[in-house]
C-alpha cells in the first residue's frame, strides 16, 4: 500500500509538472528541491517528506489537500470518512488526512493530523505559498508553532492564525501524541 502511494505521488507530481510546462529544473528552482530529489520521488525511488511535499505543491500551485484530492473524481459536498484520503509522512511519522470534500470550488482546505510525541517539521518561507493563511486548532496534546520569531505553545481548544508562505515550525513538545486540525485558505482572503 505504502509503495503504491508513493508511485501516486510520483505520477501526480510528474504529470501536474508536464501539465503546467515546467522541467524538472523549472520546478526544482521554484520549489527549493534539488533536480535530484524530484526526479528520485517522480520514479518513487524516494518518498518526500512533509516539508519537501509542501515546498512542491507550492511551486505547483496547490495545497496539499488539493494535491492528494482525487484527479477526476466526480465533486460531491460530503467527505466519508472512510474516503478521505490518509498520508502518513516517513520522516516524522505524522498522519495527514484530508477532512474536506475534494473537487469543490472552495478555497478552503480542511486537515486533520495526529502528530507524534516529540516530532518536528519545518517549513520554510517560500514565495509560491504567500497569500495563504492558515488556523491550527489543537483537539489533544500539545504543539509548539514557531513563526518567524515568535513561539506559540497550544494546549487543547486553542487555535492560531498565520500566514503560510512565512515559514513556520510544528513541534510536539509532549510525551503524547498531539491531534489537530488545519484550516487552510488558499485564497488568503
Amino acid at each position: 500500500m505504502e509503495q503504491q502511494l508513493e508511485q501516486a505521488i510520483g505520477i501526480r507530481i510528474r504529470t501536474l509538472r508536464l501539465e503546467k510546462g515546467l522541467t524538472l529544473d523549472d520546478l526544482a528552482a521554484a520549489s527549493g528541491v534539488s533536480r535530484a530529489m524530484i526526479s528520485r520521488i517522480e520514479r518513487a525511488e524516494a518518498s518526500p517528506t512533509a516539508s519537501l511535499l509542501a515546498r512542491i505543491c507550492a511551486a505547483l500551485g496547490l495545497s496539499l489537500s488539493a494535491f492528494f484530492s482525487e484527479e477526476g473524481q466526480q465533486a460531491s459536498p460530503l467527505a466519508r470518512r472512510q474516503e478521505q484520503q490518509v498520508w502518513r509522512d516517513p520522516e516524522t511519522g505524522y498522519l495527514r488526512r484530508a477532512v474536506s470534500a475534494p473537487g469543490t470550488a472552495s478555497d478552503v482546505d480542511i486537515v486533520e493530523v495526529e502528530f507524534p510525541a516529540g516530532a518536528r517539521v519545518s517549513f520554510p518561507p517560500h514565495a509560491a505559498s504567500h497569500g495563504m493563511t492558515q488556523h491550527i486548532w489543537l483537539f489533544d496534546g500539545e504543539l509548539e508553532m514557531t513563526a518567524g520569531e515568535t513561539v506559540y505553545r497550544l494546549r487543547p481548544g486553542d487555535c492560531l492564525f498565520m500566514p503560510v508562505g512565512e515559514g513556520h515550525v510544528f513541534h510536539n513538545p509532549g510525551n503524547a501524541p498531539a491531534r489537530y486540525c488545519v484550516v487552510l485558505d488558499r485564497g488568503g482572503r
